[in-house]
């Protein structure tokens, strides 16, 4: 190239430095500031160390149901730097393959997607599924009213059958969140029939028994990933029969705390819920958390695609 033409190409280029000084580029997926997520992080309701058995165990936020480890949950300001770390990191960071979504505005699909993000966050405290259980807090019991029917953004969040173990801290949200009336009390809907939910059942795409190890574990569904038990995942018949089974009973059969939900429509959100009550039929097949892990098939993959 001539040096005229060089010459000239700089001054056109540093003409516009010039003219536009602050000119800068934002990733469109930024993830929201530490700040915001602080003040739409949802509530844990509940404090450690209630009833302690003197066995390190105590009572768990639904009376009458699983003990927990007295440490159990964080304090609600540890819970919110870990949410913020995660949401900053679009997944665990304690457990990589977990996507974290948080969408900031105030429909019930994103305070769902919020609520599971806390559920997450939680479970994977200090290792991958090394945290503390959903019971150590009433956050499942507020999921399981916003992926009610007829669940709509209406007045602040209430668990009604959490024990007054203490005062409950308490989170300003933003003006544009409008949070919805949690209460367990009732639960009026009717689940499909078994012919529709296997209709609508998510697709686990993968299979069990890939490259095994010789010592019972095989690849899982994503490449590099960690092993999962060769026996998993179950047939993808196996699963919708265990599907039908905790939709039609309102909850997993195998762990009656965890709430599942199944609408029929064709929205994102409700296809996101049936992915998350597929991965929670998936993780309690034959127990309370005894299953198969989320990377012995696409289910997450699929439910961070819908969270974009």
């Amino acid at each position: 190239m001539p040096s005229s033409s060089i010459l000239l190409l700089s001054v056109l280029l540093s003409s516009l430095v010039t003219a536009y000084p602050t000119m800068r580029f934002v990733r469109r997926d930024s993830p929201p500031s530490p700040s915001l997520v602080a003040s739409l992080a949802p509530q844990l309701d509940f404090e450690s160390g209630l009833n302690p058995t003197g066995t390190g165990d105590c009572d768990g936020a639904v009376p009458g149901g699983p003990k927990i480890p007295c440490f159990c949950p964080p304090s609600q300001a540890d819970f919110v730097t870990a949410l913020q770390a995660n949401v900053a990191a679009g997944h665990a960071v304690n457990n990589t393959v977990v996507p974290i979504a948080f969408p900031t505005d105030g429909s019930v699909a994103s305070q769902a997607i919020r609520i599971e993000s806390g559920l997450s966050t939680l479970q994977n405290l200090r290792g991958p599924g090394v945290g503390c259980p959903a019971v150590s807090s009433t956050l499942s019991a507020q999921l399981k009213v916003l992926q009610s029917p007829g669940a709509t953004a209406a007045s602040a969040p209430t668990a009604e059958f959490a024990p007054t173990a203490a005062s409950v801290p308490t989170v300003t949200p933003a003006p544009s969140a409008t949070p919805v009336q949690v209460s367990v009390s009732s639960s009026s809907s009717t689940s499909p029939s078994a012919d529709v939910i296997a209709s609508l059942a998510p697709q686990l795409e993968f299979e069990s028994g890939l490259n095994p190890t010789g010592t019972g574990d095989c690849d899982g569904a994503v490449p590099g990933g960690p092993k999962i038990p060769c026996s998993c995942p179950p047939s993808q018949a196996d699963f919708v029969t265990a599907l039908i089974a905790n939709v039609q009973a309102g909850h997993a059969v195998n762990n009656t705390v965890v709430p599942i939900a199944f609408p029929t429509d064709a929205s994102s959100n409700s296809q996101a819920i049936r992915i998350e009550s597929g991965l929670s039929t998936l993780q309690n097949l034959r127990g309370p958390g005894v299953g198969c892990p989320a990377v012995s098939s696409t289910l997450s993959a699929q439910l961070k695609a819908l969270q974009r």
